[in-house]
């Protein structure tokens, strides 16, 4: 499986952007979306099924991000509404077999994942 995540930038607070990270060879894998800011460990943001019917998002996004994947586009979407700057950070995605290591934020046990891209919150 490889990954490449892409679409982070600079907004403003209150703004939105959307990451999307293409998964080849990851139709059958859970995907996930992980952030990690300066001097702070690596986080669980959102996770989806392989199917997409299950979906998980950290307290701290919950209402204004959603993660939704298209399969026959090998891609996973993570759209991030009324940004703050806590959210700025280096989005990863990753993938797993099974959900529950990305749900559970088990970084070292997580089978793939890909390059970060940036996200920038100003005030």
């Amino acid at each position: 499986v490889q990954l490449q995540a892409s679409g982070g930038g600079l907004v403003q607070t209150g703004g939105s952007l959307e990451v999307s990270c293409v998964a080849s060879g990851g139709n059958f894998y859970a995907i996930g979306w992980f952030r990690q800011a300066p001097g702070k460990d690596r986080e669980v943001v959102s996770c989806v099924s392989s199917g997409g019917g299950t979906t998980y998002y950290a307290d701290s996004v919950k209402g204004r991000f959603t993660i939704r994947r298209d399969n026959a586009k090998n891609t996973v979407f993570l759209q991030m509404n009324s940004l703050k700057p806590e959210d700025t950070a280096v989005y990863y995605c990753a993938a797993d077999r099974d959900f529950d290591p990305l749900v559970h934020g088990l970084v070292y046990g997580i089978d793939y994942w890909g390059q970060g891209t940036q996200v920038t919150v100003s005030s």
